[in-house]
């Protein structure tokens, strides 16, 4: 097993597979199952799917879709959007999910994440925030509905979630995300050096190289897209992922 878990973050937007830019232009990329064929092919180990439209369009979270994923995954699988009841955590922890990823409901309803980690594992409950800096370049959580970053300090929410049970972080940079310009390890070592729980880091990832600098700034996991579904300067969609082998070398630095 490697000591930082390495996995797909994928997007989906009406059913479909999508790829953004510091969350804007989502590019269509395909069909979610023929994707996750593939990674069953290449044996990874977990996968992580966001719908980027539930929160923003006041949706619900597609059963019917997630029931679909689920059915084809070999691996554990999270998922993401919409979610805003414990009768939906129930529904989608029963179909298969293995975590459940809460982001935008939680901002305004931190009660909410208390009573999800209270009436289920709370290693199933995910914490997530997306974060952003302001004009005058720090970083703060960022509201990707009202698309605004927010007077919260990410290093204190980070506690807040936390605090309210959550047994996992999910930190996504929207500058960084899907521009293949790194990860900002001074947040990351700045979040994961306060609390005490997993943290997995997303947005940015240009090189695999970037994992092994993920893994020594503190992330317990590092989520990619961009790096995993596109290839060459044209960015031609092609599903990709290091052998095992690769990957534990890569970790053995960190």
């Amino acid at each position: 097993m490697l000591k930082v878990r390495v996995i797909p973050s994928l997007l989906l937007a009406d059913g479909g597979l999508v790829k953004t830019e510091k969350f804007r232009n989502a590019k269509y990329l395909g069909d979610p199952i023929n994707t996750v064929k593939i990674f069953n092919e290449k044996e990874v180990d977990e996968l992580i799917f966001i719908d980027i439209q539930c929160s923003q369009q006041k949706k619900k979270p597609s059963l019917e879709v997630i029931k679909d994923l689920a059915s084809e995954c070999f691996m554990p699988l999270s998922y993401g959007g919409g979610i805003d009841s414990l009768v939906q955590i129930e529904q989608i922890l029963k179909i298969g999910v293995e975590k459940v990823v809460i982001n935008h409901h939680a901002l305004y309803h931190p009660a909410f994440l208390s009573s999800a980690s209270q009436n289920f594992a709370q290693s199933t409950i995910v914490g997530a925030m997306d974060i952003k800096k302001n004009l005058w370049g720090n970083y703060m959580v960022y509201d990707h509905v009202k698309k605004k970053t927010l007077d919260i300090s990410p290093v204190e929410y980070a506690k807040r979630l936390e605090s309210l049970g959550c047994g996992e972080l999910f930190i996504n940079n929207v500058d960084r995300e899907g521009t293949y310009l790194g990860f900002d390890l001074k947040i990351i070592e700045m979040i994961t050096a306060a609390v005490g729980i997993p943290v997995t880091v997303c947005g940015g990832a240009s090189k695999l190289t970037d994992i092994t600098l993920a893994a020594e700034a503190g992330a317990s996991a590092v989520a990619i897209g961009s790096l995993f579904v596109y290839q060459g300067p044209h960015r031609a969609v092609l599903i990709s992922y290091p052998s095992f082998n690769k990957l534990k070398e890569l970790l053995s630095h960190a």
